[in-house]
């Protein structure tokens, strides 16, 4: 039986230094592999009673019981580490959906490593070498393309490309269009200008042709309208600044601004009242992605959500089933997901036709 001062400890005062699985086990009376299957979240520990497994929890965290990773590992014969691949980490999308793959990752007791290829060619090809080559049992890359079968499993969040071994997770573009679109239809716009994505991104042109298709259908001319698209990749809002500035230019008339992200949505606010067109009285914009900052924003900013987090959680969730189900298994080939119109004040009614080519007529 525990002594009492080892109770003490493990009811709240931590030990001073960890504590091997063998020593806790003794501390509690138990099998070092009682622990471990119940330590490890093992489906075999599901006959264990709950109050055993809450002893085995609590005298863990009295004592800073840490697992041994690296003798798990050997053990298995498994690295329990994957790989993750994105364009760039900042607030906004990749970070969101690091945040949901990360979330389940810990949950299940994987490491990962993370790498930022910044859109260059020759790292999106190295990178995924690298991870193999430090035995990392699958990939998850974000807005990164994949274009050569991988030997391993791969998930590819906002991938499109018909790969075989990659799954990849996409959002339904023709129903975002179609949220959008027909909201500021609804609210009377005619007059509507597109900001694109650049070249680079996963998403571009299958969004672009969604909103093409969309825009036909309600009647919308696309031909005449302002369009214009993003260039550089900084993931600062000055590149939707500058578009909108070019938008401007144009002199062409629009009471509504479709911006392919929130973050060039944001930057081409600021453009629109630097140029004395008011947000939203006399553009209304919506954004894309629905990133934390779009609600913060002033105005706030109307977006089309896409389910970041949840994408990267499915990503994780997704590649683990296919590592648990081996080289053989069958495995989805897409899985998509649903968008979601959430309406802030930075969109309103159309204003009146003679304001707009007013406007236009002055130019920016």
């Amino acid at each position: 039986m525990p002594t009492k001062k080892a109770e003490a400890d493990s009811g709240g005062r931590k030990s001073a230094r960890p504590v091997s699985l063998k020593e806790l086990a003794a501390h509690l009376g138990l099998s070092p592999t009682t622990l471990s299957l119940v330590l490890n979240e093992s489906p075999l520990a599901v006959s264990i009673p709950q109050e055993t497994k809450d002893r085995i929890f609590a005298a863990a965290r009295g004592f800073n019981y840490r697992p041994n990773f690296l003798a798990r590992s050997l053990r298995a014969r498994r690295s329990y580490t994957l790989g993750v691949l994105v364009p760039e980490v900042s607030d906004g999308y990749a970070a969101m959906v690091l945040s949901g793959v990360e979330d389940y990752l810990l949950q299940e007791g994987y490491f990962y490593i993370l790498a930022s290829h910044r859109h260059k060619p020759e790292l999106i090809d190295h990178y995924p070498k690298l991870f193999f080559d430090r035995r990392v049992e699958g990939l998850i890359a974000v807005d990164t393309q994949c274009h050569q079968r991988p030997p391993l499993p791969v998930v590819s969040v906002s991938g499109h490309e018909d790969v075989v071994g990659v799954t990849n997770i996409v959002l339904d573009h023709e129903r975002a269009a179609h949220l959008a679109l027909e909201y500021l239809v609804q609210l009377g716009h005619r007059q509507i200008a597109f900001i694109k994505g650049q070249d680079f991104s996963s998403d571009t042109w299958v969004r672009w042709r969604s909103i093409c298709d969309v825009a036909a259908r309600l009647g919308i001319k696309i031909q005449s309208s302002p369009i214009v698209q993003l260039e550089g990749d900084s993931p600062s809002p000055e590149v939707g600044y500058v578009a909108a500035q070019k938008l401007l230019a144009k002199g062409k008339p629009f009471t509504a601004l479709f911006a392919f992200n929130d973050i060039s949505a944001i930057g081409a606010i600021r453009a629109f009242l630097e140029a004395g067109r008011r947000v939203p009285e006399d553009i209304s914009v919506i954004g894309f992605d629905d990133i934390h900052a779009a609600a913060f924003h002033n105005p706030a900013l109307t977006t089309i959500r896409q389910p970041l987090w949840q994408m990267g959680k499915l990503a994780a969730e997704t590649l683990l089933k296919r590592i648990a189900g081996g080289p053989e298994a069958v495995y989805p080939e897409i899985l998509t997901v649903e968008p979601e119109l959430v309406i802030r004040q930075s969109t309103s009614e159309a204003p009146r036709p003679d304001a707009v080519n007013r406007r236009a007529r002055k130019g920016s």
